[in-house]
């Protein structure tokens, strides 16, 4: 016990050689998170290998927005990468400062960019620092240069020589697989990133592999890209000098915003939006001379927003949310900016385009009447709700939240939809408390397709799901990053997952509009012997791994979720996860998929099954 006591008493020690200074590109690839956020290996649209075509791509459309380049070139081949714009060229001898030097730029001069994304310098230097090869050649005035690196380090140099190219820069780069281990690009993320910049820039075509992105119409055609329902009335388009704003709604639930500064999306939103909620709200009532609730106003709301600001503000290196509170030096505030540019455009609108006026109010007194036909049973609800969160049984919550009632929507925080308590009792003993929230369903949910909100709050799963989630106002309140559906690999899991995502779909689209939702995946097998073992996802997967085990293997077969023991589910829901993350398109058209997945045509159902039945030969274990 002394020699214990005497151990834990032992000072660390800490002198000079603890002090140490990182090269500007030993730092980046040390601390990447901080530069191009979270690494990922390409499965998510959020993952760095995006982020790192982001911030080439982000230079030619400065260079589009000041008008140089109409064209931007993008090829994507094998894990590798080329940009090459049609702008004035990063000059010649600044190629190497503007590539490998940090805090070096033009855009700290308001007179050559003036309303740029990046304002830092760090954007193409961190993607030089993460890729083990990167080349930059710009072509100006007849001349050229080029400069070739690996991880930052310069391996050749050209002088500057004659060329008969178009002015440009080019870039071409290849992550550094050490970092980025076994990522992917898919192709699907990368065009939903060029779309974005199109729609945002009419005029601007981008060639992605040879496939052409053009917009006429901007955020109108964003608009239609993205709903996956009719709007109610034709979409209000309001343009002015530096600001665009679209607006419609839907018959769907809860409201859908897509905004962005100086061409970044800024998916977590920021002072732009917040002002633009505020004020389409005040505006609409006073037109209407009503005192609507807010939330009648903007339910089934469908919008965006672009605005460009002098010197933006972002809470972070990835842009997702803004926090500049001016336009510029010496203009306005955002919310100033924004709000007038409402009050004036909108209300001008509505006068002129009396249809869409009626529209617009018959959308609002429907929201409303709904509201207060069911006021009596979400009041109760609400207390039900309260009362069971501060001794849920159904939720175990995680740290980050156990003394906030909406706690920090992290980047890790996730909930786990569970359903019986051997399920929910592996995932609760083997799930990082600080960050993994728990949430346990008593048995099958209900089948939500055709209901009204009010089912929500009569139906007590649904109830407290919404509660623990913190979603009845809106996702601004959301406690969870991702919300992942835990279920059986088995056809009563399958069946809880498509009630669940109905659910989602029916009252809380925008959940999964906007990326929270996943399913978990979990092995299907284990195959092991005294010295390896090889949890498998798939029968390939299994047959490959007999063959890497050699004789006499011993075979598992999971049939649920609760026969995985918490030892080894800590493999499955930690740094390795897999998650299959829930998406929609235009094209896949919501209502008449449920319709037809979930509505009351068993017979038609029952005759698609049989016609497309496919008999598989028996697992053989």
């Amino acid at each position: 016990m002394e020699e214990l006591n005497s151990t834990m008493q032992q000072p660390t020690a800490y002198n000079d050689d603890d002090i140490k200074t990182l090269d500007w590109m030993e730092h980046i690839r040390r601390r990447p998170g901080m530069y191009i956020g979270k690494l990922g290996d390409g499965s998510y649209a959020d993952d760095g290998i995006y982020v790192l075509l982001k911030e080439v791509l982000d230079n030619s459309i400065d260079e589009y927005m000041m008008g140089y380049g109409k064209t931007i070139e993008v090829t994507v081949e094998k894990g590798t990468v080329s940009v090459r714009d049609y702008g004035r060229g990063v000059p010649l001898g600044k190629v190497v400062d503007v590539s490998s030097k940090m805090n070096t730029g033009a855009k700290y001069d308001s007179k050559a960019f003036k309303k740029s994304v990046g304002l830092n310098g760090v954007g193409i230097k961190a993607v030089n620092a993460l890729s083990s090869y990167f080349l930059i050649t710009s072509y100006r005035d007849g001349e050229c240069k080029r400069v070739e690196y690996s991880k930052a380090i310069i391996t050749e140099e050209s002088d500057i020589q004659p060329t008969d190219e178009a002015n440009g820069t080019a870039i071409y780069f290849i992550p550094d697989k050490e970092i980025f281990k076994d990522y992917q690009y898919k192709d699907e993320f990368i065009e939903s990133l060029l779309k974005n910049y199109v729609f945002l820039n009419s005029g601007l075509t981008i060639l992605f592999n040879g496939k052409k992105f053009y917009s006429r119409n901007g955020l109108v055609d964003l608009l239609n890209e993205n709903m996956t329902t009719d709007p109610l009335y034709p979409i209000i388009h309001l343009t002015g000098e530096d600001i665009e704003v679209v607006i419609t709604h839907s018959n769907q639930y809860g409201e859908e915003y897509y905004s962005f500064v100086n061409g970044q999306f800024t998916t977590q939103g920021g002072t732009h939006l917040s002002a633009f909620k505020e004020t389409l709200g005040r505006v609409i009532k006073e037109y209407y001379n009503k005192n609507f609730e807010y939330s009648d106003i903007r339910a089934g709301i469908v919008a965006a927003i672009s605005i460009k600001v002098e010197e933006p503000v972002f809470e972070s290196q990835t842009k997702t949310k803004l926090g500049s509170k001016d336009i510029g030096p010496e203009g306005p505030t955002v919310a100033k900016f924004v709000g007038d540019f409402i009050k004036k455009e909108l209300d001008n609108y509505l006068h002129k385009n009396v249809d869409t006026s009626e529209a617009l109010l018959r959308k609002i007194l429907e929201s409303e009447k709904e509201r207060k036909a069911i006021a009596g049973v979400t009041k109760l609800a609400r207390e039900r709700a309260k009362k069971a969160n501060l001794h849920n049984k159904k939720l175990r919550d995680c740290r980050i939240h156990l003394n906030d009632a909406k706690g920090d929507n992290t980047e890790e925080s996730c909930i786990f939809i569970t359903e019986g308590d051997s399920a929910s009792g592996s995932i609760t003993k083997s799930r990082d408390p600080n960050y993994q929230a728990v949430f346990s369903l008593r048995g099958k949910p209900l089948n939500s397709y055709g209901l009204t909100k009010k089912i929500v709050y009569e139906n007590e799963e649904f109830n407290l799901l919404q509660a623990a989630l913190n979603i009845e106002d809106g996702l601004d309140g959301l406690r969870y990053n991702k919300v992942i559906i835990a279920t059986d690999a088995d056809v009563d899991g399958m069946h809880i997952r498509l009630l669940l995502i109905t659910f989602f779909l029916q009252f809380f689209p925008d959940l999964i509009k906007r990326n929270h939702v996943y399913i978990l995946q979990t092995p299907l097998f284990r195959v092991r012997n005294k010295q390896k073992t090889y949890y498998c996802y798939s029968e390939e997967e299994r047959l490959t791994a007999i063959q890497a085990v050699g004789k006499n293997p011993e075979i598992t077969r999971f049939k649920g979720l609760g026969e995985i023991s918490p030892d080894e589910f800590r493999h499955f829901i930690g740094k390795d996860i897999r998650l299959d993350p829930v998406t929609m398109k235009k094209e896949d058209l919501v209502k008449e998929m449920l319709e037809f997945y979930m509505g009351k045509n068993t017979m038609e159902r029952q005759n698609f099954i049989i016609d497309n039945l496919v008999i598989e030969e028996d697992v053989v274990i």
